[in-house]
């Protein structure tokens, strides 16, 4: 009589012939926020996650769309508020300390490690060691880690460094999106089974399609298949005063952010993120237009209604997007129950710490 399959021995055998093998499901367990409500819940169906460590996350768009304000200003530093160690890898040679700081950035050596590199090869180098020695480590004693690449565009090939020592720029014939892919799935590969994420940022140029006008990315479409969240952004002008009134001066940007790719809620939505000069971004732009657009504030004369679970709120738009009596947080607690049926999920606790502000000086944001 034949014997029976051995799940358990064929599992060990498995992991002892192919290094580096791992086995089971790893799902997320932590979350770092994007600074902003709305972007948050678009990307993780969580207005209080954000994006998650264990992937690779992308930020494209153009020039001063608030890449940078985000990737390198708001998720280092919440990352740091959860103790997540962050390692930021700067090809512009763009990111200033005082910037740094007046978005709230810990600059100390025990808390970030700003790392001027030019080089594809160079920043695969530096992620390989790195996993090599975390992988050593006693799984008790591993440090979260978070790596932001600042930018993926501005990151060069030894081909043009030598065309452009030699004084003939031909192009590297393809060679830098295909670089830049292997560094992406082997980020996706390496970090899956740790507590290590990647947030990158990339450039994007128009599009000469007719028939398809968005804004294409540069590297080619090879890293954007192996990412785990693709968010594309555009830069618009913000002309209005902190009061929300109108102006004819232009007060700061609107970051239009869309959702092209993620595996952890529905794509291709999009918010509008208001980041003035004076201030910095609110934690709660954009809420009132994703909650109007699905139908929780209904319009009644000049005032927005929303029939809470506990209260009734009926505010002007301005007293809504300043967070009147608290009326934003109750849509975001509402928003996480179910709409019909079964028992209330638990009440999501907004993290305060958000809402700090994030310019903490008159400093002018003007990098991406």
């Amino acid at each position: 009589m034949p014997k029976p399959f051995d799940v358990s021995k064929f599992r060990k055998s498995i992991t002892k012939s192919i290094d580096g093998l791992s086995i089971g499901f790893h799902d997320p367990t932590d979350w770092i926020s994007t600074g902003n409500y709305a972007l948050n819940y678009l990307i993780s169906g969580d207005f209080n996650k954000g994006i998650p460590l264990g992937k690779v996350t992308v930020l494209a768009g153009e020039s001063g769309a608030g890449k940078s304000y985000i990737a390198s200003g708001n998720i280092i530093r919440h990352a740091q508020e959860q103790g997540i160690f962050c390692v930021l890898i700067d090809s512009e040679n763009a990111l200033d300390e005082p910037w740094l700081k007046a978005l709230g950035v810990d600059t100390s050596e025990d808390k970030l490690m700003k790392l001027n590199m030019s080089m594809i090869d160079d920043v695969a180098k530096t992620i390989v060691e790195f996993m090599k020695d975390y992988k050593t480590q006693d799984e008790q004693s591993r440090t979260k880690v978070l790596f932001v690449i600042d930018s993926l565009g501005m990151l060069l090939t030894p081909t043009d460094v030598d065309q452009f020592d030699k004084g003939d720029l031909k192009g590297d014939m393809g060679r830098k999106p295909k670089a830049l892919t292997a560094l992406v799935r082997n980020c996706v590969n390496m970090f899956g089974s740790y507590n290590v994420g990647l947030v990158a940022t990339n450039h994007t140029y128009a599009s000469q399609d007719m028939f398809d006008p968005d804004d294409k990315i540069s590297g080619g479409q090879g890293f954007i298949y192996a990412s785990s969240i693709v968010i594309a952004m555009k830069k618009l002008k913000l002309k209005e005063d902190l009061a929300g009134n109108k102006v004819t001066d232009v007060r700061g940007i609107r970051a239009a952010c869309k959702v092209m790719k993620t595996r952890f809620n529905k794509p291709f939505e999009s918010v509008q993120v208001k980041i003035p000069y004076e201030t910095g971004m609110s934690p709660y732009s954009g809420l009132v237009d994703m909650a109007e657009k699905a139908g929780l504030l209904v319009k009644e004369g000049n005032k927005l209604l929303y029939k809470g679970v506990t209260k009734e709120y009926k505010y002007f738009r301005k007293a809504w997007e300043s967070n009147e009596d608290g009326c934003l947080d109750a849509v975001m607690t509402d928003y996480g129950k179910p709409k019909t049926g079964g028992e209330p999920s638990p009440e999501p606790v907004v993290d305060k710490t958000v809402e700090k502000t994030v310019a903490k000086s008159s400093t002018t944001i003007t990098s991406e």
